[in-house]
């Protein structure tokens, strides 16, 4: 029986005992209400007025001659009868033919509720005692857990994830099933002398995948697998996270072999040493117990440590050393073949429409990891049941891409003809700049539609993924971000905010290309500045200076020469194809958005496209 089912049976028991008082009290209350004395009575029977009388121990109930009743009450150290005669009463006056004396037998019930007068105070003082020490003893008990693990253990015999339910990382499933192998069959190891490794550290950027790999990794090994997160560890009470450490290895020995995930431990892996109020702290007491237990454990023990985190460059050292973490795998963002299956997963058991082309929608997601892609999915299946469609159609897939890059449409905003024309022309600039332009991505949608933040958006996606830039890739990017501003100068003869947002990532795009790049013929291949960061606090706060002020100068030139010649550039072919700016420009106030094979109807691709990285550009 549980404690919560004890405290009902408690307080059951005070109610009733109270119960049972208060009918004792009102029981005793009733019986002091008296009508005669006693010697009222011998003075009314003498009178001939009382014809019965009921005897309830000390209680009596009278009957008169008129037929009416009432009530009085004897001394308890001699009988009715005695008393009577001793107030006058004559034997005669009590005959039977003149008054009738019954005497009422005794209720059992009425010594329970006596006794129950005397019992009752130390049922409740007791009652009251045991609740105390059941509430004092649940508070010990709480007290105590603090330093237990939370970590939340899985059995391995009927597994909710495997290797199947993982997309778009082959790689590190690949490195991920020596560990499987080592826990279904680790005598083959053993016997060739070989260790596997303790610790497997994931690595990637977040929604990769990093949790579900290691749950499928439990789920293909067929063993427990427990699951904490590293800010579980740590409380406001010095010693709990240490001692919860031990309390979690405790549990993963008793059941090995298992696996051990951390999630998230940069929370209590982070470098030691860098506490902004000391040199020591609760966390790295908790850290330097996981050292420890990590490093404690025997060849036999058959445990393995997986623990996930997007910040490995803040660890502690030890934390990687071997013997420890001494397995990396990295889960980068998913090329297009691994966003094609990544979808295939998430479609599972949802109605598509055959014509849905999972390839195509893999190639119009660059850069998208897969919650990414899984939210895709539940936009587009959300999309369909809004327009009560029983299937889910490709229009639909495409619209939850914009959903997720730019955000809802905004139908509603209410702007002016002279606010859309500027917008019109803006969008237009973009697509016209960017399709000229063969190191710029193809442009795959334009629209005049307020979307998210943005009062519209030209679209433009590459034809394949690429990991590394070119500066002619990076120049062209620039020169695309400012055609919208160089068609408000030609068109309107006045600029706008409109164009805000590109401004600062030509000026980001700029400064990187000369301080981190090293794409500054000027400057040359040299990086400036070094990146300070308070480990403790695990972001970039700050920037060294490690160059003169000279230097500075000659960066800020540089920077503002990249941006004025992509402004530049972006004019001049706008003045090249003013028609076509015109032309792109009064169809998108007409009909508000173009997709691509509309806008190439409109102005073919003067020069066939080269690949390059996405780059969605919003007003």
């Amino acid at each position: 029986m549980n404690s919560r089912n004890q405290s009902y049976i408690v307080y059951l028991l005070l109610f009733v005992a109270i119960v049972a008082l208060l009918l004792y009290s009102f029981s005793s209350q009733g019986s002091s209400q008296e009508n005669l004395t006693i010697n009222e009575v011998a003075s009314q029977i003498k009178a001939g007025q009382i014809t019965r009388i009921l005897e309830d121990e000390n209680r009596l109930t009278l009957t008169f001659a008129d037929g009416k009743q009432g009530k009085s009450t004897k001394e308890t150290n001699a009988t009715l009868v005695e008393q009577l005669i001793q107030l006058g009463v004559t034997t005669e006056q009590l005959s039977p033919d003149k008054i009738k004396i019954e005497i009422k037998p005794p209720s059992p019930w009425m010594g329970i509720v006596t006794a129950l007068g005397y019992v009752l105070p130390f049922i409740i003082l007791g009652g009251a005692f045991f609740f105390i020490f059941r509430q004092a003893q649940g508070s010990n008990n709480a007290a105590m857990s603090f330093g237990k693990s939370r970590a939340r253990m899985f059995a391995g015999d009927q597994p909710t994830v495997t290797f199947e339910d993982v997309a778009g990382v082959d790689e590190s499933k690949e490195e991920l099933k020596e560990v499987v192998e080592f826990l279904r069959e680790p005598q083959k190891f053993i016997a060739l002398g070989a260790r596997i490794p303790k610790g497997v550290l994931l690595v990637g950027p977040p929604g990769t995948g990093k949790t579900l790999l290691a749950k499928a990794v439990s789920g293909e090994a067929g063993v427990p697998f427990f699951s904490i997160s590293g800010s579980e560890f740590v409380e406001m009470f010095v010693g709990v996270g240490a001692s919860r450490v031990r309390d979690l290895f405790d549990q993963a020995k008793r059941h090995s072999p298992c696996i051990v995930f951390v999630d998230e431990i940069d929370a209590v892996g982070r470098q030691r040493g860098a506490g902004l109020g000391g040199s020591h702290d609760e966390r790295e007491q908790t850290l330097n117990q996981m050292l420890v237990e990590m490093d404690g454990f025997d060849t036999d023990t058959n445990i393995i440590i997986m623990a996930a985190t997007n910040r490995p460059d803040i660890l502690d050292p030890a934390l990687l050393r071997p013997g420890r973490f001494d397995r990396r795998v990295v889960l980068d963002r998913p090329d297009v073949r691994g966003r094609e299956a990544i979808l295939k997963v998430h479609v599972k058991g949802k109605p598509l429409d055959p014509k849905v082309d999972l390839a195509i929608l893999a190639r119009a997601t660059p850069g998208f990891v897969g919650a990414d892609l899984e939210n895709l999915v539940n936009e587009a299946a959300i999309l369909a049941a809004r327009r009560n469609k029983q299937v889910i159609t490709q229009s639909e897939f495409e619209e939850s891409i914009e959903r997720v890059i730019a955000g809802p449409e905004r139908k509603s905003r209410l702007i002016s003809n002279e606010e859309k024309r500027i917008i019109a022309y803006h969008e237009a600039g973009h697509a016209v700049v960017m399709n000229s332009l063969p190191e710029a991505d193809p442009v795959q949608k334009v629209s005049i539609i307020a979307r998210g933040m943005a009062g519209g958006y030209t679209l433009a996606l590459p034809k394949e993924d690429r990991t590394l830039m070119a500066r002619k890739k990076l120049i062209a990017d620039m020169v695309g971000l400012l055609g919208g501003r160089a068609a408000e100068e030609l068109v309107f003869d006045d600029i706008t905010s409109g164009a805000s947002n590109d401004i600062e990532r030509v000026t980001q795009l700029a400064r990187a290309m000369v301080t981190r790049l090293g794409m500054s013929e000027e400057l040359g291949p040299m990086i400036y500045g070094q990146k300070e960061e308070l480990i403790f606090l695990g972001r970039e706060i700050s920037e060294q200076r490690d160059y003169s002020e000279a230097v500075a100068t000659q960066i800020d030139r540089e920077v503002r020469r990249l941006v004025n010649e992509a402004y530049e550039m972006s004019k001049g072919i706008l003045n090249k194809y003013r028609d076509k700016l015109d032309a792109v420009a009064s169809r998108l106030l007409e009909v508000e958005t173009l997709s691509r094979e509309e806008f190439e109807a409109i102005f073919p691709p003067p020069v066939p496209k080269k690949s390059g990285t996405p780059h969605p550009i919003s007003l």
